[in-house]
């Protein structure tokens, strides 16, 4: 079964690198006109010539309200329209027990990861979807269905993102679908300290296909979810991690 997109647009957040690339990149190639967006420009740019026609970029803060609007705003000035919105960009800046964390680091977890993904939908909602319909895709973690050591501000923020998921489907039903991706360990510079110098071939072990994913499996994910194919999903969160979750070790 070919997925397309032509005809349509979508808006990805931390769209320059990782898996908001590798999304743009499927989707560009699926017929679709795609604007990027993350701080910096010259990483924008990069991608874009990477990706090729069909890629376009405006670099914001998605925690500014006013870079949320000027980025919307653009997208739709140039491209006409916003069918698909992937809510991808992210941060983690503090790693260790939750008990031990400052307000700062907190709240910046928290406005990057949950805030913003909400304020970029409402904006995208009253813009164009709640008009013209469409589809709402959340990155966030398998983390979000247990506990860490180290990643648990990281991990209550896609916790709660998976929950807006839910909440929002609801509310934009029927003529906007809502649904979250929660990948297990991805190989991208984001996670690299989870999987580089080897530690990522333990992590590989424990999971039943026995290895890592890669930003490759959860465009495609995406893309089944943005087209034709997801028409009768929403409020779902797909967990993509190679069994991950299901792995147990056998008793001899």
């Amino acid at each position: 079964m070919e997925l397309r997109l032509d005809g349509k647009v979508a808006l990805v957040t931390g769209g320059s690198r990782g898996i908001g690339k590798s999304i743009a990149q499927t989707f560009v190639e699926a017929g679709a006109q795609v604007m990027i967006t993350s701080r910096k420009a010259e990483a924008c740019e990069a991608a874009v010539k990477e990706i090729g026609d069909g890629a376009h970029f405006e670099a914001g803060h998605i925690g500014k309200e006013e870079d949320t609007a000027r980025v919307i705003e653009a997208t739709l000035d140039r491209l006409g329209r916003i069918d698909i919105l992937i809510n991808n960009a992210a941060t983690n800046p503090y790693a260790g027990p939750i008990i031990a964390i400052d307000r700062s680091r907190w709240d910046k977890t928290f406005s990057t990861n949950l805030t913003a993904p909400l304020f970029w939908t409402q904006k995208v909602w009253d813009d164009w979807m709640k008009e013209n319909g469409g589809s709402v895709i959340n990155i966030a973690s398998v983390g979000g269905f247990g506990t860490s050591p180290i990643l648990g501000v990281y991990d209550i923020t896609k916790a709660a993102l998976i929950h807006v998921t839910k909440q929002l489907a609801a509310e934009l039903a029927p003529k906007v679908r809502v649904n979250a991706l929660a990948p297990g360990l991805v190989k991208t510079d984001f996670a690299k300290a989870l999987w580089e110098d080897g530690k990522g071939d333990e992590v590989a072990k424990a999971y039943p296909l026995e290895r890592l994913g890669e930003v490759e499996d959860v465009a495609a994910a995406a893309l089944f979810l943005a087209a034709e194919s997801g028409r009768w999903v929403t409020g779902q969160t797909w967990v993509l991690d190679g069994g991950g979750m299901i792995a147990y070790k056998p008793t001899t």
